[in-house]
């Protein structure tokens, strides 16, 4: 499983400024950070995991991502939102940003096979690259400067601190607008429409080293 060496390993690879900072109370969910850190909910970011089927009604029964049996894999996937920690984006607001026709939160059991992280602190670093990765267009939009965010490391003891103009470009999520009301569709920012947002490169990696300083 990953965590905070993990992590750190990969944030020096790739040169970007980064802290592991060691909790003074466990937590168990990301949820738990503003509280064990003692800062502010938009400080602190919670990657939620959905389940997403694209699959058509009558379609054979799977294992949720894979095709059964040998057949070819029904279009089921995983993704990650990222959100301020305490919020909960709708089902069918990510419905609506993927282009899915089902989405719900995805099993404990199936985040940590994904994601090689704990279920609940999962970091938005280091995703397979068949995960797409969404983060809410509020905290992009948020006000231009050095803050630094926290993220889990997949430990209940420690936190990864990063600024998050950083963060944003390294995790290569795609913002949306997850206020959105439900008969409008999600607005996507950047280029492209619907389905699941491209990331090249190795898993939610820059193809390159991304100095930053």
């Amino acid at each position: 499983m990953k965590d905070a060496l993990t992590l750190h390993r990969a944030l020096l690879e790739w040169e970007a400024v980064h802290e592991i900072v060691r909790l003074p109370i466990g937590i168990a969910h990301a949820d738990e950070l503003p509280k064990a850190l003692g800062l502010p909910a938009d400080r602190c970011l919670v990657t939620r995991v959905f389940a997403c089927d694209d699959s058509v009604p009558g379609d054979p029964p799977d294992d949720g991502l894979t095709g059964d049996g040998g057949a070819p894999p029904r279009r089921c996937f995983l993704t990650g939102v990222i959100v301020r920690a305490g919020d909960r984006p709708s089902g069918e607001a990510v419905r609506r940003a993927m282009g899915a026709r089902r989405v719900g939160p995805a099993r404990a059991d199936l985040v940590n096979a994904v994601t090689e992280y704990a279920a609940g602190l999962v970091c938005p670093l280091l995703l397979p690259e068949s995960m797409p990765l969404l983060i809410d267009q509020r905290l992009v939009d948020g006000p231009p400067g050095p803050d630094v965010v926290y993220t889990p490391t997949g430990e209940p003891s420690t936190a990864l601190g990063i600024r998050g103009h950083d963060l944003a470009a390294l995790c290569q999520a795609k913002p949306v607008d997850l206020a959105a009301p439900a008969d409008v569709p999600a607005r996507m920012g950047g280029a492209g429409t619907g389905g699941a947002p491209a990331r090249g490169g190795r898993p939610n990696t820059p193809g390159r080293r991304r100095p930053v300083g």
